[in-house]
């Protein structure tokens, strides 16, 4: 605990409560969550000095300039990286890094999607390109490759090698849903959005004998396609300490990409890499950490990433998921997506800011599934594809 320093902190937030939206663009679920978490923080427009942003709603293509003209802000800092469902903890971690250096007091990330709205089909779709395949994409493209069928390859591996089962991975659908069901927001997505087997808990079976999406990937092992969005607010110390919220300080960080290479493990995600860094920039240990907010696209991400930021050893997810030591009210392991997750609360698309809203959430003790006197919590995104080029990055969160 020595090696903390707390130079900056999530004052703010908000997370857009629908998950079907008609008639707004992205812009503008992002300028209201904008403005929502402002007030939450008891800030204002121009208190904000630096702008994080990954894209999403941009006009021409052009993040930095479109964004800040239309929050109207003139920003020291502008940032627009975009690596996919990871970005928002790319964007914390640099907006921690630009605080620290002086560079910025107050920072802005927000995202917005329609992607329910305009149906895209996000896990399913072809991936295959009208010319010839990139270099990138020269061995999957090809052929087809669609998004959940790469993390069913990570399943299978990951089966083969240490024996896990459906059943195992299907453990982690049932504990998420378990915490949708007590969040009134994620109830409603799941009435409105008509996911089976409709509002209520659900259990191993009804995962496991849920339709086949891509072998050995279940329908209740993938996440659900909402609208959405959201913001979050990150100030430096002297301005935190004069916010309405208790600070939730960013103690540690790490950022890692992940690729395809001869003789490497496919079972093995780039938290393996962020998540010594942000511990260790922390100062703490997995086995220290409340909350674990973790990027669940599918499953398998989850299982996969428990293992690589330390919570159990590699090959040993299976077991260190099942006997329900992963819901809120269990001592002894951290609690897994009080919020209900990408699984069964919201997934636009990108849902890395989400974790850090939720983790924040834990840490004020205002989460409907609270975690008692939690102190320490992790929100870590993972963003591309699991089985091949991914970025992931790691944010280490605590209170006073």
């Amino acid at each position: 605990m020595a090696t903390q320093t707390r130079d900056a902190a999530i004052v703010g937030i908000h997370e857009y409560p629908q998950r079907s939206i008609d008639g707004m663009t992205p812009l503008q679920i992002k300028a209201e969550s904008a403005v929502r978490a402002l007030q939450d923080a008891g800030l204002n427009w121009s208190d904000i000095d630096a702008v994080y942003d990954a894209g999403d709603g941009a006009q021409g293509g052009m993040a930095g300039l479109s964004i800040s003209e239309y929050f109207n802000i003139k920003p020291n800092v502008i940032d627009t990286t975009s690596v996919g469902g990871s970005s928002y903890e790319f964007h914390a971690s640099h907006a921690k890094r630009d605080i620290a250096a002086g560079k910025a007091h107050v920072a802005l990330l927000t995202y917005g999607s329609t992607a329910r709205s305009q149906s895209f089909n996000i896990g399913t779709g072809g991936r295959m390109t009208a010319g010839p395949p990139t270099p990138l994409g020269n061995m999957e493209s090809s052929w087809g490759m669609t998004l959940i069928s790469n993390y069913a390859l990570v399943a299978h591996r990951h089966m083969h090698e240490y024996g896990t089962t459906s059943e195992q991975l299907a453990e982690i659908s049932v504990v998420t849903r378990a915490h949708a069901m007590r969040n009134p927001e994620a109830k409603r997505a799941i009435e409105e959005l008509e996911l089976l087997p409709g509002v209520r808990e659900i259990t191993v079976e009804d995962v496991v004998t849920s339709r086949m999406i891509a072998d050995p990937l279940h329908l209740l092992e993938s996440c659900i396609i909402s609208d959405g969005g959201g913001a979050v607010i990150i100030a430096s110390a002297d301005v935190a300490r004069g916010c309405p919220h208790t600070p939730v300080w960013l103690l540690g960080t790490g950022e890692a990409t992940k690729y395809s290479e001869h003789g490497g493990d496919i079972t093995t995600s780039a938290a393996a890499q962020s998540g010594p860094t942000a511990f260790g920039e922390a100062g703490v240990t997995a086995s220290e950490i409340d909350i674990a907010m973790i990027y669940d696209s599918f499953t398998i991400t989850v299982l996969t990433i428990l293992e690589d930021l330390g919570f159990c050893k590699k090959g040993e997810g299976g077991s260190y998921v099942e006997g329900g030591g992963l819901y809120f009210d269990k001592p002894g392991q951290p609690a897994l997506n009080t919020d209900g997750g990408g699984l069964s609360s919201n997934h636009p698309g990108m849902r890395g800011i989400f974790l850090l809203i939720e983790a924040t959430r834990q840490l004020r003790g205002d989460s409907s599934s609270q975690v008692p006197d939690a102190k320490l919590a992790v929100a870590h995104g993972n963003g591309g594809m699991l089985g091949s080029r991914h970025a992931a990055a790691t944010i280490i969160l605590g209170r006073d």
